[in-house]
């Protein structure tokens, strides 16, 4: 027997739920009013300004979870676009997520929103804050696949930069752009291991890092205020020279939300640090870890340019995501905890 949604008042939210290397994706396919605004950024503050009661809907409980992430597809101003995207997670919105465009390259091609796919790769021209992200998804015979996506320029902000942490004391780090702004450290520093210190740990660091850093370091990007704010914090394990083993880190973003992914914008702009300090050379691969679930992302560096002021790169970045589920969701008018809440 086919499941029908039961008796309700209200509009529908119809969303589709993917995973890239365990870090999930809701994509709403329909039900969200008009996003106003002349550009994906503008959009971006609308949704922040107006709709933000339905970004808690579908990622706070009791239909989402802390860790939810979430993308609303919008129309782009930009004509080599396919698509346009706002990225959502429990705090806001972001400028850029790379296991969402991994994630959002299958789905444009399975969901047609792009023309007739071409094997053995389809070009899928996503329009994300932060600037056009080309993605590149494996297509034969019908099918879908593994997806490369070229980034927005990336590129190294600040090195060994002091910042006080009130229970760590003084800490190096290295702040670097992937879409996205991004501390670094080497959990070593705090006495963890990202594959197998305790979650809680990790989060505790990253975030006393992130909350320092944000405090006592003024970020500036070249193309846009809206760009300029710190996203997160990645500890790594400290290997990074280059080698054929992998690499692993953990990313700790927004309030304090675990990547369970190797996180795409984070391998982009870790790979422009690696570059900048002459640890790889452009068209290297590595292999990136996710300290969390073990799942892989690789990326390298394969072209240098410009952003502003700053010497760049394009960083390639490739993985895979799968479907789990679609959903319908209500929100009934008596339900007092409909509009969603989360526990820390």
């Amino acid at each position: 027997m086919e499941m029908q949604l039961p008796p309700h008042e209200g509009d529908e939210l119809s969303v589709v739920d993917m995973h890239t290397g365990g870090e999930p994706l809701r994509i709403i396919h329909s039900g969200y009013p008009e996003v106003k605004g002349d550009s994906v950024l503008s959009k971006r503050r609308y949704v922040l300004e107006n709709l933000d009661h339905l970004r808690r809907v579908l990622m706070f409980e009791p239909r989402g979870h802390y860790d939810m992430y979430g993308a609303l597809v919008v129309d782009s101003e930009l004509l080599e676009a396919d698509l346009g995207v706002l990225f959502m997670h429990n705090e806001g919105y972001s400028t850029m997520c790379g296991h969402a465009v991994i994630a959002l390259g299958r789905f444009a091609v399975d969901y047609k929103l792009v023309k007739e796919p071409q094997s053995p790769e389809t070009q899928v021209n996503i329009h994300c804050p932060c600037g056009l992200v080309k993605a590149f998804v494996e297509y034969s015979e019908g099918k879908t696949g593994g997806v490369r996506f070229l980034s927005v320029p990336a590129f190294t902000f600040a090195t060994d930069v002091t910042v006080s942490l009130e229970k760590f004391g003084d800490v190096t780090v290295d702040i670097s752009y992937g879409g996205a702004f991004y501390a670094f450290v080497d959990a070593k520093r705090f006495g963890l291991d990202v594959t197998t210190s305790r979650t809680r740990d990790l989060v505790d660091a990253a975030t006393a890092v992130t909350n320092a850093v944000k405090s006592q370091v003024k970020l500036h990007h070249p193309t846009s205020d809206d760009l300029a704010f710190l996203y997160g914090t990645i500890l790594t394990d400290g290997k990074d020279d280059y080698s054929s083993d992998p690499t692993a880190n953990m990313c700790v973003f927004a309030e304090a939300q675990v990547d369970r992914s190797p996180t795409g914008s984070g391998v982009t702009a870790r790979v422009a640090l690696q570059y900048h300090r002459g640890l790889i050379q452009l068209n290297q691969t590595r292999t990136f870890q996710s300290g969390a679930t073990g799942s892989q992302f690789t990326g390298r560096a394969v072209e240098e340019t410009k952003c502003g002021e700053f010497k760049a790169v394009v960083v390639e970045v490739s993985g895979r995501a799968f479907y789990t589920g679609v959903s319908r969701f209500v929100q009934e008018p008596e339900d007092k905890l409909t509009h969603g809440f989360l526990l820390k």
